[in-house]
Order: structure tokens, then C-alpha cells, then sequence
């Protein structure tokens, strides 16, 4: 029971790290490979204190890790993986998104 547990747990905090979309949207550019943060910061057009937090967000949750080079901070996925399960993930959610029976989902705010 307790497995259980610790895997409803590293399931969730990758949920909370996935809700916010310019974590999304920094975990996809990851995916493709490495990145600095400036370089990240124009890439998604938010601001460099902005993009630092959701950094240390996704840091926090084990999602990415900052590797050191000399003065500057390359950020990168944790593990491969993840970039295989990113791309699972939304190919999945597209397949059901246009596969949704429920024409008032969006007003019922249901699915």
C-alpha cells in the first residue's frame, strides 16, 4: 500500500508541475533538447524573474535539473524519459480530445 502511495504522490506533483501552461510550455522546449535561461525566457516570451520560478517549480518536483557550465545554467529533463511520456501524454490527450462525446463539455465544464 504504501507503493501506492508514493506513486499517487510523484503522479500528482507532475500533475501540479503540468497545470501551469508555461511549465508545459518550458518542459516541451526541454524535450527538444537542452536550454539556458535566457535563451528559454525569449523563446517563450515571459520574463526572466518569471521563467527562474517556474524553473525552481519544476526543479522542486524533479522534473528538469540545472547543470552548471562555468558561469551560466543549462537546464534539461531529469531523465529522457520524460520527454517519451510528454510526448505520450499529449498524443493521448489529442486522441481523446477529439474522440469526446460530450458536445456540452465546455459548458458543463465536465471533460
Amino acid at each position: 500500500m504504501l507503493a501506492l502511495a508514493t506513486d499517487i504522490d510523484e503522479l500528482t506533483r507532475f500533475g501540479r508541475a503540468l497545470a501551469d501552461p508555461i511549465r508545459c510550455r518550458i518542459l516541451l522546449s526541454l524535450r527538444d533538447g537542452p536550454g539556458h535561461p535566457g535563451d528559454l525566457a525569449a523563446q517563450l516570451n515571459v520574463s526572466r524573474t518569471r521563467l527562474s520560478n517556474h524553473l525552481a517549480c519544476l526543479r522542486d518536483c524533479g522534473l528538469v535539473v540545472a547543470v552548471p557550465e562555468g558561469r551560466r545554467v543549462r537546464y534539461e529533463l531529469a531523465d529522457t524519459r520524460l520527454g517519451h511520456a510528454i510526448d505520450d501524454l499529449r498524443d493521448a490527450v489529442v486522441t481523446v480530445e477529439a474522440a469526446r462525446s460530450c458536445p456540452d463539455a465546455d459548458e458543463k465544464g465536465c471533460c
